[in-house]
């Protein structure tokens, strides 16, 4: 595939979504290792207090408040780490994520809204990322999940968007690495559920408050595989068991993955109404919170 990358503590590392959740886990994962840092997300009050505690810890780190379904915004990450560190040498599209409601009831604004951050967002970092990593290789790390192979209900405008990432960055692989042989690793990631402020930030169409079905895994093992891939070229990453287990049922047994799929709706709520139900469709959400079940905590 791609030549040998970088260990981390030589590398130069973009991430997007970097102000909550697996964003900010791989952040901190990867200033723990020595990687320097340009975090971007909407955030940008959250991310200036994120590069001062990194800073705090001896790692080199600058952030850029951009939204990535803005290609301009996007090249502007681009130019910021090229004015900073000189290079890039792999870039992290985590940015994303979700609506909970029946596809008959989410209007096209809001779905146009969720492919703008979700697909395009992913499109636009891949993009303006390539010319710079094929300088002197890298790797790309597009963030999908076991719903870019599987479905879940409540969330079918979710599953869609991260079919189409998958779809994309295996096409986008085909041509790097097979058609021009260029030196740059592009991985997928796809994480089961995992324990973050991803049901507090999406849109909220349905009655109560939405949650994650469980098991769900830690923030940190998802950074974990993400890191893994800025270091060892890799084609995909299925992170946890259930992801495994419910994109090869997806695969191989389609009926039955369906009649599974149809038992989460109901795990997908609290009994309690919703809190915010307009959740960072539209404006910035990241709050600085790794995990999503105490609320509270960072690191």
């Amino acid at each position: 595939m791609a030549q040998s990358l970088k260990t981390l503590d030589q590398q130069v590392m973009v991430i997007t979504g970097a102000s909550s959740g697996i964003g900010l886990a791989t952040a901190h994962a990867a200033a723990s290792q020595g990687a320097k840092l340009v975090l971007a997300a909407r955030s940008g009050d959250t991310l200036q207090q994120v590069v001062s505690e990194l800073a705090a810890e001896g790692c080199e780190a600058i952030f850029v408040t951009a939204d990535v379904s803005d290609r301009e915004q996007v090249e502007h990450i681009a130019q910021q780490a090229i004015a900073h560190f000189g290079r890039i040498d792999t870039w992290v599209n985590d940015a994303g994520l979700s609506i909970y409601g029946r596809l008959s009831e989410v209007s096209e604004e809001d779905s146009r809204r969720l492919f703008d951050i979700n697909f395009w967002g992913v499109v636009n970092g891949s993009l303006v990322a390539l010319p710079y990593l094929l300088r002197q290789g890298g790797a790309l790390i597009n963030l999908g999940s076991e719903v870019s192979d599987a479905v879940v209900p409540l969330q079918g405008m979710y599953s869609a968007s991260k079919h189409a990432v998958k779809g994309f960055t295996d096409a986008l692989r085909v041509e790097v690495a097979e058609l021009d042989k260029s030196p740059v690793s592009v991985t997928l990631i796809q994480p089961t559920a995992v324990d973050t402020p991803f049901p507090q930030h999406a849109k909220n169409y349905m009655d109560k408050e939405p949650k994650l079905p469980t098991p769900m895994i830690d923030p940190f093992k998802v950074a974990e595989a993400i890191l893994d891939a800025a270091t060892n070229p890799t084609h995909d990453i299925k992170v946890g068991a259930m992801s495994k287990l419910n994109t090869a049922m997806e695969k191989w047994m389609p009926s039955l993955a369906e009649k599974l799929s149809a038992k989460q709706a109901g795990r997908q709520q609290y009994d309690e109404a919703p809190r915010h139900p307009e959740g960072g469709l539209y404006g910035p959400s990241g709050d600085g919170h790794i995990r999503g079940s105490g609320g509270v905590t960072r690191h």
